[in-house]
């Protein structure tokens, strides 16, 4: 059971990172590109470094050079995938069972979209794997989940659908319960968004597609 840390080049709240960092255990880190920046701020050395290396300064990168044991994955800026997509795509085949994505939210919202559509590659592939900031935990879902107070990372939980169409949602022990509603894609939006927890433990239950599920503070 491996746990990757893939910094992104995004808005990253330092002080955040660091205190998030000290509680969670990671086993490898891959930089991508400007994230780079933000682990040589933190103190932390990756294990890979992957990009175009259009977003960090040279004396960044030069600064790890002196370090033999990195593997680096230099891409050309002309390239289909988004450098994130890249990292995700290593992270994968080191065999990691959770992925956790800083510095992958905020910044331009292109960026910000394609990341949470990144998510779906792990989806499939049956890796954990979550879009994370001081505010908000983003990931997809596509079979139920309990949610118990204390474990979510805020207040609100909201769902929307990823798929076209998402049927047969359920929640329970919600503050705002569902009976088997289908929702769609530009349809009926605030259905089920902040909802929150009106117990110690709420239950998510849906029939077909995939949802984006997101945990957050104000």
């Amino acid at each position: 059971m491996k746990t990757c840390l893939i910094v992104s080049g995004g808005s990253l709240e330092l002080d955040f990172a660091a205190g998030f960092l000290e509680k969670t255990k990671i086993d490898k880190i891959i930089a991508v590109d400007g994230g780079l920046a933000y682990l040589d701020a933190l103190g932390r050395v990756p294990d890979y470094i992957v990009g175009d290396f259009d977003t960090v300064d040279e004396t960044v990168t030069e600064r790890y050079r002196r370090y033999p044991y990195i593997v680096w994955e230099r891409h050309r800026p002309e390239k289909n995938e988004t450098d994130t997509e890249l990292a995700r795509s290593l992270a994968l085949t080191l065999g990691c069972s959770e992925i956790i994505f800083l510095g992958a939210l905020g910044g331009r919202a292109d960026h910000m979209l394609a990341n949470i559509h990144t998510l779906y590659a792990c989806l499939q592939s049956g890796v954990k794997a979550s879009l994370v900031d001081r505010r908000n935990r983003i990931y997809l879902l596509d079979e139920g989940k309990t949610f118990r107070r204390g474990e979510v990372w805020g207040k609100y939980i909201s769902f929307l659908p990823y798929t076209e169409e998402v049927g047969g949602i359920s929640l329970k022990g919600f503050r705002y319960p569902l009976v088997d509603r289908t929702i769609r894609r530009g349809e009926e939006a605030g259905l089920c968004i902040s909802n929150e927890l009106a117990e110690d433990a709420a239950v998510l239950t849906f029939d077909s597609g995939v949802l984006v599920c997101v945990e957050s503070h104000d």
